[in-house]
C-alpha cells in the first residue's frame, strides 16, 4: 500500500514544535527530505509568521521596525506557500500508481493545505491555551478563552479526521486533488506594478 503520512502523527508532530519555542528560528530540523521536510518547514514558516504578525502589531517602536516585520511576514508568507505546493507535489507522488475509479471527485483543497491549516490550528490552541492560564487575566478572559479552546480542539479533530477520509479516498481511488500554484504577484517584481513600474520610471529617468 502506498506510504502517505499518519493525520495524527501530523497533529503530535505540530504540537510538539508548537512546543519548543526556540525550534523555528533555531534552523533545528528533525526531517531532511520527502514529505516530513516539507511538512516540517512549512509548520517552521508558520511559526515565524505568528511571531512576526505579534510584532507587527506594536505601537512603542518606530515605523521602520514595523515596515520590517511586514517584509519579514512577505517572506515567511510566500515560503509557507513553497513548502505546501512541495508537500502536494510529494503526496502525489506517493498516490502516482493508484488508478482512479470512473467518477473520483476532485477534492477542491489539496491535502497540503488541510496539513497547512493544521499547523495555524496547533499555534492557535497553544496561544490560546496560554490565555487559560495566566495569573493575571481575570476569570472572564479565562472562562471565555477555555471556551474558544475547546472550539479549537474540537475544529482541528475535525479537520485531521478530513484529511484522513481525503487520503483513504485518494488511495481508493475515489477521490483525487491537484498542486495549485498559488502565484503571490505582489511578491513578484514583474507582476507587481509598483514594481516593475518604478524599474521603468528609473529607465526614463
Amino acid at each position: 500500500m502506498t506510504a502517505l503520512p499518519d493525520p495524527a502523527e501530523i497533529v503530535r508532530f505540530h504540537d510538539e514544535r508548537v512546543a519548543d519555542r526556540v525550534w523555528a528560528k533555531s534552523g533545528a530540523a528533525r526531517h531532511a527530505d520527502g514529505v516530513w521536510q516539507w511538512i516540517e518547514l512549512n509548520h517552521r514558516y508558520n511559526n515565524l509568521l505568528w511571531d512576526e504578525e505579534d510584532l507587527a502589531r506594536r505601537k512603542d517602536v518606530s515605523d521602520s521596525a514595523i515596515a520590517a516585520n511586514k517584509r519579514a511576514i512577505d517572506g515567511y508568507n510566500q515560503q509557507r506557500n513553497d513548502a505546501i505546493e512541495r508537500i502536494d507535489e510529494q503526496l502525489l507522488s506517493a498516490l502516482v500508481a493508484v488508478k482512479q475509479a470512473p467518477g473520483a471527485r476532485l477534492n477542491s483543497e489539496t491535502a497540503g493545505s488541510m496539513i497547512d491549516r493544521l499547523s495555524i490550528l496547533a499555534l492557535k490552541i497553544f496561544h490560546m491555551r496560554a490565555q487559560t492560564e495566566r495569573a493575571d487575566a481575570t476569570p472572564e478572559h479565562t472562562e471565555a478563552c477555555r471556551q474558544k479552546l475547546a472550539r479549537l480542539v474540537e475544529q482541528r479533530g475535525d479537520l485531521r479526521g478530513g484529511l484522513g477520509a481525503l487520503f483513504a479516498d485518494c488511495l481508493a481511488g475515489r477521490a483525487y486533488f491537484k498542486v495549485y500554484r498559488q502565484f503571490k504577484m505582489y511578491n513578484d517584481p514583474t507582476l507587481n506594478p509598483y514594481l516593475y513600474g518604478l524599474k521603468e520610471e528609473g529607465r526614463k529617468g
